[in-house]
């Protein structure tokens, strides 16, 4: 079933991979209305955009999450 709506649950398992890959949370804007596909990207701000993927689960998504914010220099490999 695709996802809705961005929760708190959704959010607290994103925030525990920019934690342990050294993104600050405040680094971060995670829109509250998913889309297919998900997708990461820098702003101009600096800060980086995500937008969870309404139709890959979560937790198969999250992998997806931190190779991306990585490619685009947010924090280190863990």
């Amino acid at each position: 079933m695709p996802l809705k709506v961005v929760g708190m649950k959704e959010i607290e398992q994103i925030f525990t991979v920019i934690d342990r890959i050294g993104v600050h949370r405040e680094a971060v804007v995670i829109p509250l209305k998913p889309a297919s596909p998900g997708s990461v990207k820098r702003l101009a701000n600096g800060k980086f955009e995500i937008v969870v993927d309404a139709d890959v689960p979560l937790d198969e998504w999250l992998p997806e999450l931190e190779r991306r914010l990585l490619e685009l220099g947010g924090g280190t490999p863990a």
